[in-house]
C-alpha cells in the first residue's frame, strides 16, 4: 500500500510538470527519461531482484520499436500494433530464457549479449523490413480513438502513464510472494530450490516480464520519435542501462530510479542547468561514455550498495538510536 502511494503521489508531480514548463526541448527530454523509466523497472526486477544479467536488453527495446513502427506503418491501427510490439518483446524473453537456464553469471551475460548482438545485425540486414542502417521513418504519433499524442505535452504525459504502471507493477510482485522468491533465488538459487521455489518458472517469468516492458518503451519510443535506426539499439545502450541498475543500487527500484534520471539527463545537462558554461556542458558530453565507464568501476569498488546503500549507511551513522534504544535501519525503500 505504501508503495502504490508513493507511486501516486509522484506520479500526480510528474503530471504536473507541463503546467508548470513550456519548454518543448525539456517536455522531450524528460519523456526520454520516461521511457528509460520503464525499461528500468524491468531490468531491476531481473537483474536487481533475481540476480539475472543481461546485456541483450537494447534487443528487446528495439524489438518492440520496429515491432509497432513495421505494423503501424503499414496500416496497422495503433492499439494493435502496441500490444504486438509488447508480445513480440516479450516472446523474445521466452525464447531467450529457455535455453538459458542452466547458465549463470558471466555464461548467462554472454548469452544476453550475444542475443543482443544477433539482433542488433538482423535490424542492419532486413532492409525490406526495418530500412538497414537508413532506418524506418513516417513512423505516425501515438493514437486513442481520433486523438493523437503529437505534441511533446501530450507524450510527456502518455509516456509517464505507462512509467507509472510499470512501476506499479514492478512494486506489487516486489511486495507479494514472487518477490520474495525473486530475492531468495538471488542470495541463492539451491537455497531457494530447497524452499520449494520453481527456479524455471520464476526465471522464465522474470525475463518475459521484463523483455515486455522493454518492448513497450520500445513501442513509445518508436512513436514519439517517428523514425528509428539501428544506432539506437546497440550494446552502448544495453551496458548504460545495466549502469543505471547497479549505481542505484541491486535490489533498489528507488535507487535504480535516481541513477536512471541522473544518467539520462547526462547528455542534456545544458538544456537541465540554464547558465551552465557552453565549454562545460560540450565536455560532459564528449565523455559521456568514460563517465558511465568510470561511475561504474568506483560504485563497484567503493558503494557495492550503489547509492541506495550509501543513503542507508548515512542514514544509520546520522540517527543511530530510536527512542526506544534500539538501532534504526532507514528503509531504502529500495524495494
Amino acid at each position: 500500500m505504501r508503495r502504490a502511494l508513493l507511486i501516486a503521489a509522484a506520479s500526480v508531480g510528474v503530471a504536473a510538470i507541463p503546467f508548470v514548463t513550456t519548454d518543448r526541448y525539456l517536455l522531450k527530454v524528460l519523456t526520454f527519461v520516461g521511457i528509460n523509466v520503464i525499461i528500468i523497472a524491468g531490468l531491476s526486477l531481473l537483474l536487481g531482484y533475481a540476480g539475472q544479467i543481461s546485456l541483450g536488453h537494447a534487443a528487446f527495446f528495439g524489438i518492440g520499436a520496429y515491432t509497432s513502427g513495421v505494423l503501424t506503418t503499414g496500416g496497422w491501427p495503433f492499439a494493435a500494433a502496441f500490444l504486438a510490439g509488447v508480445a513480440v518483446a516479450a516472446l523474445g524473453g521466452l525464447l531467450l530464457a529457455l535455453p538459458s537456464l542452466r547458465l549463470k553469471g558471466h555464461y548467462l551475460a554472454m548469452a544476453t549479449l550475444g542475443f543482443g548482438e544477433i539482433m542488433y545485425i538482423f535490424f542492419v540486414e532486413a532492409k525490406g523490413i526495418t530500412g538497414g542502417v537508413d532506418g524506418l521513418g513516417s513512423i505516425p504519433p501515438a493514437q486513442i480513438a481520433s486523438f493523437a499524442f503529437a505534441s511533446p505535452t501530450a507524450n510527456f504525459l502518455l509516456v509517464w502513464f505507462f512509467a507509472g504502471l510499470a512501476l506499479l507493477l514492478v512494486s506489487n510482485i516486489v511486495g507479494l510472494r514472487p518477490g520474495r522468491a525473486l530475492r531468495a533465488m538471488h542470495q541463492s538459487e539451491l537455497g531457494a530450490q530447497a524452499c520449494g521455489v520453481n527456479l524455471v518458472r520464476e526465471k522464465v517469468k522474470v525475463f518475459v516480464i521484463s523483455a515486455g516492458l522493454a518492448g513497450l518503451a520500445g513501442v513509445l519510443y518508436a512513436h514519439f520519435m517517428g523514425f528509428i535506426s539501428p544506432s539506437s539499439f546497440t550494446l552502448h545502450l544495453s551496458i548504460l542501462l545495466v549502469t543505471m541498475v547497479v549505481l542505484g543500487g541491486m535490489g533498489s527500484m528507488v535507487g535504480a530510479l535516481a541513477a536512471t534520471v541522473l544518467l539520462t539527463l547526462l547528455p542534456y545537462v545544458d538544456a537541465i542547468i540554464p547558465g551552465l558554461p557552453r565549454q562545460v556542458a560540450e565536455t560532459l558530453q564528449d565523455f559521456e561514455l568514460d563517465i558511465y565507464g568510470l561511475t561504474l568501476i568506483l560504485v563497484m569498488l567503493f558503494l557495492p550498495g550503489g547509492l541506495a546503500g550509501a543513503l542507508k549507511t548515512l542514514g544509520r551513522r546520522l540517527w543511530p538510536q530510536g527512542a526506544g534504544g534500539k538501532r534504526v535501519v532507514a528503509e531504502s525503500e529500495a524495494q
